[in-house]
């Protein structure tokens, strides 16, 4: 990954973070929020409707990949502390009552296994992951800001 692109990045991650959150849920575009969170897609891959190679689809993971772990540890290097890595498994029944229409938590735990946590401020959290919703879909590299701190998956 470049340094245009990991200062693009960057520049992303800041926004979200100094972004106000929606009071309504709110999707535009390759951003999403809402009460107390913002999703957003910081880049993406080809989509694989057409494609049966397997090489080319490892090809574009393992970008996608490389770009988190650049972003990674630039935010690392930033913030001074290493991010925790949190599986998302346990957050899938998350933002019920309405399964179908899971909330922010709840779709990362059902595209991603894991998410690298930072604590910036004492009130926002920031996540990054790697997410691909399909197998013909693009893999995407997911960045969420929330409110406060990571909530504690539903027990159960």
């Amino acid at each position: 990954m470049s340094d245009t692109e990991v200062a693009s990045h960057r520049a992303a991650v800041d926004r979200l973070l100094a972004a106000p959150f929606a009071e309504r849920e709110d999707r535009e575009g390759e951003e999403w929020s809402g009460p107390g969170f913002r999703l957003a897609a910081l880049t993406e891959s080809q989509a694989f409707w057409e494609v049966h190679d397997p090489e080319v689809v490892d090809a574009a993971e393992r970008r996608i990949e490389a770009a988190l772990g650049t972003l990674a540890a630039a935010l690392t290097g930033a913030w001074g502390g290493a991010p925790a890595t949190v599986e998302l498994w346990p957050y899938r029944e998350c933002d019920l009552p309405d399964p179908a229409a899971p909330g922010p938590l709840g779709f990362l735990a059902g595209v991603a296994s894991e998410l690298l946590v930072w604590q910036p401020s004492a009130d926002r959290w920031l996540g990054l992951t790697v997410g691909q919703a399909d197998p013909a879909l693009p893999f995407r590299l997911l960045a969420m800001v929330g409110a406060g701190s990571l909530p504690e998956p539903p027990a159960g």
